[in-house]
């Protein structure tokens, strides 16, 4: 066994541990998401004051309970459309809030360049998710596209531990913006394949058909 994979057996564990101890405690799914969101203001809250690796340690413990949440709601059979709605819901206020203390302290410090660097990352973070849920109102699924939520978490969780932020807020800004291309230029050719589909099952309009021939005299 490899050390990576010896590593997230150990950890696969824990969180297996975790998750039953709050499914046993009878704590609402609902409840381990909001308080995700809670840590995550507190995180924003470090960022704002420039305590970087303080804040990328708080927003691993906010990680843990976005990890756990769904799993929770299966296992105490609480899934609920309103839950994975509301999920999504806070991810999003969470993803802003961590951002926004970024913003607040680069304009702290008169770094006009980084605020509008951190203000472009924003704005590819929701439109990362806004195309997504647009798209899929349209065709099936529309999941392309490198830097989805995760991914983003993890540059900041970087950033943060290693004072690396300004690097990482360059590379989210590309990727983000990149995969919200990705993604419409996907529906375009998902939803030009559907209508083509649609087209080719309609069957020909009557008066366009061939007339056909005369039935012969008994």
């Amino acid at each position: 066994m490899t050390y990576t994979r010896a590593i997230g057996v150990v950890f696969g564990a824990a969180i297996d541990r975790i998750v039953r101890w709050l499914a046993l405690s009878r704590i609402h799914p609902n409840v381990l998401t909001f308080l995700g969101l809670v840590i995550n203001i507190v995180a924003a809250y470090l960022f704002a004051a420039g305590s970087f690796r303080w804040a990328g340690a708080v927003v691993i413990g906010a990680g843990l309970f976005d990890m756990v949440d769904g799993r929770v709601a299966r296992e105490t059979n609480r899934v609920t459309r309103f839950g994975g709605f509301f999920d999504s819901v806070l991810d999003r206020y969470s993803d802003l809030a961590l951002l926004m203390g970024l913003l607040v302290y680069y304009a702290s410090i008169n770094r006009f360049f980084y605020v509008v660097l951190t203000a472009i990352v924003m704005t590819g973070s929701v439109m990362v998710s806004y195309t997504r849920a647009r798209a899929e109102n349209t065709i099936a699924k529309c999941k392309v596209g490198f830097l989805e939520r995760p991914e983003r978490v993890v540059l900041l969780i970087l950033g943060a531990l290693f004072d690396r932020m300004a690097p990482v807020l360059w590379v989210i800004a590309v990727l983000a913006n990149l995969t919200v291309i990705h993604r419409m230029i996907y529906t375009w050719q998902e939803t030009k394949r559907l209508e083509a589909a649609q087209l080719r099952a309609v069957p020909s309009s009557p008066e366009l058909r061939a007339p056909s021939p005369a039935p012969p005299y008994a």
